[in-house]
């Protein structure tokens, strides 16, 4: 099951510990965070304790208002479940007895200087990315027009090579060789591996740092994948779609990804129909597909 250290989090928010005790190990399971107001009321029934927990003002004032012994009661079975960690927003200042029986069950607490809604909204968001469901797969990755270009095929079939002239053309790389893709939003997100970012191998060069030959503008860090661009040997026996009415998916993590079969040979300008590729998926997804204007010119044609 994936997880995500609770270490991890606080140096992506910046959060200030409060008591961060140094032989506990907590981790994060699930993207989901809960505001721990009906368990600070009383109600425990259905609490959420693995989730990351969220103090923000109306808790934090409402925990002022009970008599001490009620306060203590509460704050010690609040403790006492197996929470990754409670983060107060806002900067309040912090009850003692909190601190008091965070430390009897050594559960991490931690202050914010965020509000709370946005605090939220980032957890969340940084959670979700962190435990969505990820494959990397071999090809190469790039921003065409805008459009997330996942390039694939056999090795030696020209995946770098037609990528480096996109990239000589403007456009932008994402990851070369080896692809991390992620489920978020329900969309794939594709990221590089820290080893490769922003370089890509050339056989018979070697390896060439993208950014530093092209430009900071020639690399972008993530991008969504819109349309896969499967590479193959042309093969005379085959025969290819010459019109468009077929459609061809790659499913990718449960999602099918619109693709298109570019037969390689000789004289055939790769990157050119790449770039064209992605012009035509951008029609489509505002409403103009030339096929229909072919239909309807051939029904005129034959009346």
């Amino acid at each position: 099951m994936q997880y995500v250290k609770i270490e991890d989090l606080v140096s992506y928010i910046d959060l200030e510990p409060v008591y961060y005790p140094d032989d506990v190990q907590s981790r994060i399971y699930t993207p989901e965070i809960i505001r721990p107001g009906l368990q600070i009321a009383g109600y425990f029934d259905w609490f959420s304790f693995e989730r990351v927990q969220v103090m923000g003002k109306a808790e934090t004032f409402y925990l002022k208002t009970l008599d001490e012994d009620v306060k203590r009661q509460r704050l010690d079975k609040y403790f006492s479940f197996p929470i990754p960690a409670l983060i107060v927003a806002n900067e309040m200042a912090i009850d003692e007895d909190l601190i008091h029986y965070a430390k009897k069950y050594k559960r991490p607490v931690f202050v914010s200087s965020q509000k709370t809604d946005k605090l939220v909204n980032v957890l969340i968001n940084f959670l979700e990315e962190e435990l969505a469901e990820e494959t990397t797969l071999h090809g190469v990755c790039l921003e065409v027009f805008g459009v997330g270009v996942l390039i694939k095929g056999k090795s030696g079939i020209g995946k770098s090579e037609t990528s480096l002239e996109l990239i000589n053309r403007g456009h932008r790389l994402v990851a070369d060789d080896a692809v991390i893709i992620k489920k978020v939003d329900n969309g794939l997100k594709a990221t590089c591996p820290e080893l490769t970012q922003h370089l890509m191998e050339i056989r018979g060069i070697g390896i060439l740092d993208i950014k530093h030959l092209f430009g900071v503008g020639s690399i972008r860090i993530e991008q969504f994948v819109e349309i896969v661009i499967e590479l193959e040997e042309w093969d005379e026996n085959k025969e290819y779609d010459r019109i468009g009415i077929d459609e061809d998916y790659t499913e990718i993590l449960g999602i099918k990804v619109p693709t298109v079969v570019i037969p390689v040979r000789p004289g055939r300008n790769i990157s050119a129909i790449i770039e064209v590729a992605a012009k035509n998926y951008r029609q489509k997804l505002l409403g103009y597909n030339p096929l229909d204007t072919y239909n309807k010119r051939f029904r005129n044609l034959t009346r």
